[in-house]
């Protein structure tokens, strides 16, 4: 059952990046040393946030995505408090925008960096993309 779980995911994930969201192919990631988080924890925020990115993020590119570190992430832990949630995780992430401006939202023909998504987790959970922003 495990397995077939895992392939249906396997299969949705790569689903995601070839849609017609945004594009995360060639995003890049670095390491940033964490006691709060393993490698592991880090990467599958990273890969939520991937996912929604390449379904919802129509017109952009994400070009680099990165864990925020531990300072950084315990300034806000009120939103995994709000989020009745045990974790809270920031990723920092820079993407370009064609000339669609994505949604409309979004400055056309714009690199923003340093866009933070913030997810929250209940313990030995999976991450949930919560807020994004500035």
């Amino acid at each position: 059952m495990k397995k077939t779980v895992c392939i249906i995911m396997c299969f949705l994930t790569m689903l995601c990046f070839v849609s017609c969201g945004g594009n995360v192919r060639n995003a890049r990631t670095r390491e940033v040393a964490s006691e709060l988080y393993s490698q592991k924890e880090i990467n599958a925020a990273i890969r939520t946030i991937k996912m929604d990115f390449a379904i919802d993020w129509s017109g952009c590119t994400l070009t680099e995505i990165y864990y925020a570190g531990d300072d950084y992430t315990k300034r806000y832990q009120d939103f995994a408090d709000r989020n009745n949630a045990d974790d809270v995780i920031v990723l920092l992430s820079t993407f370009n925008v064609d000339s669609s401006g994505g949604d409309g939202s979004l400055i056309p023909n714009y690199t923003y960096e340093k866009w933070e998504w913030i997810l929250v987790r209940n313990k030995g959970g999976h991450w949930k993309h919560v807020d994004h922003g500035y």
